[in-house]
C-alpha cells in the first residue's frame, strides 16, 4: 500500500470517528503540522473546532516514540488535574493506531534556544509559572502498577544511548560515565515525570501555560530527573554557538526555588544536574549520527558539536566540585 494511499486511509478512519462528535459539521483533510519527533501528527478541522491526531506510521510498531497510545493514556490520566493538558477526543487502537486531542492554540518558545521575539520579562514570568506547573505533575497521584525507574536506570538507558554515538563525537563522554556510575544517590519517593520538561515543550497564551505537551518518554521515577533538565534551559551559555541570551531569565537559583516553594531542596541534585548533561549529550550526538549517516537529513545538526562537549565538560565538572548540593 502506498503512502498516499495509508495517509488517505488514515484520514477516513479520523472522520468516522470525529463524525459521533460533530454530526452536522463534516470533518476536512488532514494536514501535517511541522515540527513533530514522534509518530506522525496532523491537524483537522471539523466546522469551527480543530483537532491533532497523533498516529503509529504505517509499518512501525507502536514501541518507544511511536508509542501513540502510551501518550494517549497519559493525558487521559491528567485530565482535570492542575496540570494543564490536552483534551483526548477520540482513541483507535486498531493498526496503525492514533488518537485525536484537541488543538490548543498558543505559542511553545524555548527562549534560549529559538528564534523568537518575545519580551523577555515574558520569557522570565513564563519559566516561574512552569515550576510550578512541574511542581504539580510531580505531585500527581499515579494509578497502582507503574514500575518506578530510579537513578541507577536513567544512567543506564542515557549511557546506552550516548554509547551508541561515535567515540569522536562524545569526547570525554567515558569519564563522565564512570563518575556517575560511581556515585549513584539513593531514589526519593517515585513521580509522575514528562521526561523533556521546558517552555519548548508547553503552549502557552499570555504569561501562562496551557498545556504541555510531548509527552513521547513520560515515566514513573525520581522527580529530580525533570528538574534538572528544566534547570538547563535558564542559561545559554550551556548550549554554544546554538543558545541566544535572554535578558532577566531565572536563574538556576531562582528556578529552583519556585520550584520548591518553601521545601527543603532534594539531596544530590547535583548528581542530576550532571546527569541532564550528560543526556543532553547523548541524545544531540545520536541525532548527529542519524544526520551523517543518511537517516535524518538535517545540516543544522553540524552546529551541535560545541554544544555536545561542553554538556560533557560542565558535566564533568559538576561531578568534580564540592558543593552544598553534591
Amino acid at each position: 500500500m502506498s503512502t498516499t494511499t495509508e495517509a488517505a486511509e488514515l484520514g477516513r478512519r479520523v472522520r468516522a470517528r470525529l463524525a459521533d462528535l460533530h454530526p452536522h459539521e463534516p470533518a476536512g483533510d488532514l494536514r501535517t503540522l511541522p515540527g513533530g519527533h514522534s509518530g506522525l501528527t496532523y491537524c483537522v478541522t471539523a466546522g469551527e473546532v480543530s483537532y491533532v491526531v497523533k498516529a503509529v506510521p504505517p509499518g512501525q510498531r507502536a514501541v518507544g516514540r511511536n508509542d501513540v497510545l502510551r501518550q494517549a493514556r497519559i493525558l487521559r490520566a491528567l485530565a482535570g488535574s492542575p496540570v494543564p493538558v490536552p483534551a483526548v477526543v477520540a482513541v483507535d487502537e486498531t493498526e496503525p493506531a492514533w488518537f485525536a486531542m484537541e488543538f490548543v492554540d498558543g505559542e511553545a518558545v524555548e527562549p534560549v534556544l529559538d528564534e523568537h521575539r518575545l519580551d523577555p520579562g515574558r520569557c522570565r514570568t513564563r519559566m516561574l509559572a512552569l515550576a510550578g506547573v512541574l511542581r504539580e505533575l510531580h505531585g500527581t497521584v499515579v494509578a497502582e502498577g507503574l514500575e518506578p525507574l530510579g537513578p541507577a536506570g536513567e544512567l543506564e538507558r542515557w549511557s546506552r544511548t550516548m554509547r551508541a554515538v561515535p567515540d569522536e563525537l562524545r569526547p570525554g563522554s567515558e569519564d563522565v560515565l564512570r563518575a556517575l556510575a560511581a556515585r549513584v544517590p539513593d531514589s526519593t519517593a517515585p513521580a509522575l515525570t514528562h521526561g523533556d520538561f521546558r517552555l519548548g515543550n508547553v503552549l502557552c497564551r499570555g504569561e501562562r501555560p496551557a498545556a504541555v505537551v510531548d509527552w513521547e518518554i513520560w515515566g514513573y521515577g525520581d522527580p529530580r530527573i525533570d528538574l534538572a533538565w528544566f534547570l538547563l534551559f535558564t542559561d545559554h551559555r550551556n548550549f554554544p554557538r546554538l543558545g541566544r541570551a535572554v535578558p532577566g531569565l531565572p536563574t538556576e537559583e531562582e528556578l529552583l526555588t519556585a520550584y520548591l516553594d518553601g521545601r527543603p531542596e532534594p539531596p544530590a541534585l547535583d548528581w542530576f544536574r550532571a546527569l541532564a548533561r550528560t543526556k543532553m549529550a547523548a541524545i544531540m550526538g545520536h541525532n548527529l549520527r542519524r544526520h551523517r549517516e543518511g537517516k535524518h537529513h538535517d545540516p543544522d545538526q553540524e552546529r551541535l558539536p560545541p554544544t555536545v562537549a561542553a554538556m560533557i565538560r560542565t558535566a564533568a565538572d559538576i561531578l568534580a566540585q564540592r558543593s552544598p548540593r553534591s
